[in-house]
């Protein structure tokens, strides 16, 4: 755990966890969010939608799909990970850490948009909660966005 995290909590461990709750927490295994990720890459493939890399590491940030011929690098954000204004939120144990933890993943991910902006790189970031509720209305944006380009460049 990151020492700027750690200073967050007291004597830098987690205090006053029932058992319960430590072995749920000790079971999560991250998956990278990896279902809203498939969904989006299903979205496109059944949409006939091609020329896209997926976790493209050559590209700052490591965008979770990435049209290298178009430069436009799609970010699929979690809500709760990345602080979602609509649907985020701070669990109310050991809030100073998570409160931290998130807010270091929002700036990341503003540093990562300005330096791919900054390159040339068209930046979509999509909720969570955008790809659960509206998957089509996303992929017709990433369509029109995807056609622009290829014009342009």
């Amino acid at each position: 755990m990151e020492r700027i995290l750690k200073d967050k909590l007291p004597n830098g461990h987690f205090q006053d966890v029932l058992p319960e709750h430590k072995r749920i927490m000790q079971s999560v295994r991250g998956t990278g969010n990896k279902t809203t990720e498939v969904r989006l890459r299903g979205a496109l493939i059944r949409a006939g939608i091609s020329g896209w890399k997926v976790n493209y590491s050559s590209v700052e940030g490591k965008p979770d799909i990435f049209f290298p011929g178009e430069k436009i690098a799609i970010f699929v954000d979690g809500c709760f990970w990345h602080g979602c204004p609509k649907c985020g939120h701070i669990p109310k144990k050991n809030t100073p850490f998570w409160k931290t933890k998130i807010e270091r993943n929002r700036q990341r991910d503003k540093k990562v948009t300005s330096l791919l902006r900054k390159q040339g790189v068209l930046v979509i970031r999509f909720w969570e909660h955008m790809l659960a509720h509206s998957l089509s209305g996303c992929i017709l944006k990433l369509v029109e966005l995807i056609e622009t380009r290829r014009t342009t460049l």
